[in-house]
């Protein structure tokens, strides 16, 4: 099975669709030895485990862990783990519930709609100077700048703290724990970024205290039912999963359209926002930023004719999942008009992507805008994939019109 997945290649990152169909082929659960895990490649399954409560993303709210049979993490990661254990993303139980409904206020359809000029400006804005400049990397002029603006937005973080520029590299560092056996490096730096990304919430939240404003940290900072931690973590979370996928797909997905051009051309010359919205669907299912969600089995569970054991963890295969044709017809065509779609890549179950709505609003928007601004954009140099898997994108993509 070694050969056949092989997340540290960059041959397997940069395509792993054949991989995930010899796997389907080979059956429902694989064994994988180097990250210790059951591998999950099939539709079916993904979306089932991803709903049964018998897995969780932690397992400390039901076990120590010698009684899970894993070793604690070492004392030199805590930062990190005491950021990362109290948020949304790894909380389960009566503490995501309690946290989740708290933060889903500001996730409503309506309360997404308010944030539509704000996005529409900002994205407008990017495209144009891109424009302007004749071209120029997609990633850092124009998909990463509109999602974390957004975020800082509605967190309350303000452009003139000087922190607000370490955003992005702090949640990069974060974002580094969650690729398979992360080194020692990545963890010294997941560790620092933690350290300074809670001092300035800490000191920020401080602020909002004193004096609230119309944000989500002031909205949280009234919270009795929400601790200083619980309030960190999750404006943490929010930032980290708030702009990465949206800057992922962004970028993945262009790359996706220059390599398709008949579709491009079909989306340009169609001018219908109801079919902007159903191409953006089909990018985030044919080349989803998200590869891997990891779960624990908290008890005896049976795949197929596979019995996974109390303790294991099982990685289900988002990749794998939206391209299996036993629930996507020719699956590994990329079909912008596809018009049922029931893609995976933000979750499903409780841990439903919080933020869907948002990154369905900042997609659609940024691709309204570059099909409307830069009708002529090309790719100007062939990019390189990032070293990690699980979070799969390009360091840049060089474009020009």
């Amino acid at each position: 099975m070694d050969a056949v997945f092989d997340p540290w290649s960059p041959q397997f990152v940069a395509n792993p669709y054949p991989a995930y169909a010899e796997l389907r082929a080979r059956g429902r659960a694989h064994w994988f030895g180097p990250t210790r895990q059951w591998l999950i490649p099939h539709y079916e399954d993904v979306s089932a485990l991803l709903r049964d409560r018998r897995l969780g993303r932690t397992y400390t709210h039901r076990f120590t862990h010698e009684e899970f049979g894993r070793t604690p993490p070492p004392a030199a990661h805590e930062p990190f783990h005491t950021l990362n254990d109290h948020g949304l993303l790894d909380l389960e139980a009566a503490d995501h519930t309690r946290i989740r409904r708290l933060v889903s206020k500001a996730f409503t359809p309506r309360t997404v709609e308010r944030l539509a000029p704000t996005v529409r400006r900002l994205a407008a804005e990017l495209v144009g100077g891109l424009v302007a400049r004749g071209g120029g990397d997609l990633l850092s002029e124009v998909a990463e700048p509109l999602p974390v603006a957004v975020i800082a937005e509605m967190l309350g973080i303000p452009e003139s703290d000087e922190e607000r520029r370490m955003l992005r590299p702090w949640s990069a560092d974060i974002c580094g724990m969650f690729e398979l056996n992360p080194s020692e490096e990545t963890a010294r730096r997941a560790v620092r970024a933690s350290l300074d990304f809670s001092a300035y919430l800490r000191e920020l939240i401080g602020r909002r205290r004193k004096s609230p404003g119309e944000d989500l940290i002031s909205a949280l900072v009234g919270v009795e039912e929400l601790t200083e931690q619980e309030m960190i973590s999750t404006c943490v979370l929010l930032l980290n999963a708030g702009h990465e996928a949206t800057v992922n797909t962004t970028v993945n997905g262009w790359w996706t359209l220059l390599r398709h051009e008949e579709q491009l051309a079909a989306l340009r010359a169609s001018g219908s926002p109801e079919m902007l919205s159903t191409a953006v669907e089909e990018i985030l299912r044919y080349d989803t930023p998200l590869q891997m969600f990891e779960r624990w089995v908290l008890d005896d569970i049976e795949v197929g004719d596979v019995r996974i054991p109390r303790g294991s963890e099982v990685a289900l295969l988002f990749g794998s999942a939206n391209r299996d044709p036993a629930r996507f017809e020719d699956p590994d065509t990329l079909d912008l008009t596809r018009a049922e779609n029931p893609h995976v890549t933000f979750g499903a179950g409780i841990h439903y992507c919080l933020g869907a709505p948002l990154a369905r609003l900042e997609l659609t928007t940024l691709f309204a805008e570059l099909l409307r601004q830069a009708p002529t954009l090309r790719l100007a140099a062939e990019p390189r994939w990032n070293p990690g898997y699980v979070i799969r994108g390009v360091p840049e993509l060089q474009v020009q019109l």
